[in-house]
Parts: C-alpha cells; structure tokens; sequence
C-alpha cells in the first residue's frame, strides 16, 4: 500500500533522507532532458548515500539516479543492505516537481533485486515539491516482479 503524506508530515528520519535526496539533484548532470533527479539511500549501518542521473549523449547510456545511488552504496558497502531510498527531481526551471517522481521500470527491478539480494524490504519515499508517496517495499510499486 502507497501512503501519500505532506512533506511536513515525514518522519524526522524520512525527512533527512528526502532532504538528502533533493541535495543530491546537484550532482545531476543532464544536459539533455535538464530534469535533475537525485536520490539518497539509507543504509543498515546508518550511512547515507546520495547519487543523481547521468545523462550521456547516446541515451541508453545513461543512468538513472536510483540505479547510481544503489551501485554508488554497494560498492562503498558491499554487505550492508539498504533500508531506504528517496527520489526528488528538479524540472527545468530548477524547480522542485510539482509531481511525484517515481523509479522507472529498470529503477524499480534493481530495487527489487537489492530486497532479494539481502532479504529485507526497501522503504521508498518519492517526492515532489510538497507531497510524498512512500511505499514500504517495491511489491507496492512492481506487483509481479521478475526474480
């Protein structure tokens, strides 16, 4: 079940992390799109790590923040599992969306694959300018994951 709440309205934990992830839009290089995502993950041990998308010319290339994030945290703590992630994007104006940003279908088959990998479930807490939606694992997300 996805619960949607006012930013104002987070936990003072799921807050730092949603601050964490609207930092990390900084850290966006995209050129192309100028929509900068950042995201941040909260790990077991209590560290956070942050990323953002990057962008590149041939667009397959590139590389989603949730995925850069995730690939940043395992390699920086290969045997600590992921308790968290929070996305936050920045449209064109370098303004915060007015919209939810949600992980792709890519983003979200990685996150599923981290909860399987260490077998604990990922709570994701998605942002705009003035809302959340946080999920408490990715089945509320992806349903009928492939594993």
């Amino acid at each position: 079940m996805i619960k949607e709440v006012k930013i104002s309205q987070l936990t003072p934990e799921d807050a730092a992390l949603a601050s964490a992830a609207r930092h990390a839009t900084a850290l966006s290089y995209s050129p192309y799109s100028h929509f900068n995502v950042g995201a941040a993950v909260l790990l077991a041990n209590g560290k956070t790590v942050q990323g953002a998308n990057q962008e590149n010319a041939s667009y397959p290339v590139g590389i989603c923040a949730e995925r850069s994030t995730i690939a940043t945290a395992h390699n920086l703590y290969p045997k600590v599992p992921i308790t968290a992630i929070a996305l936050a994007a920045k449209d064109m104006s370098g303004e915060l969306t007015q919209e939810v940003v949600t992980p792709c279908g890519m983003c979200r088959q990685t996150i599923i694959e981290c909860e399987n990998r260490f077998k604990n479930r990922i709570r994701i807490i998605m942002t705009s300018r003035e809302k959340a939606l946080i999920a408490e694992g990715i089945s509320d997300l992806l349903p009928i994951a492939f594993t």
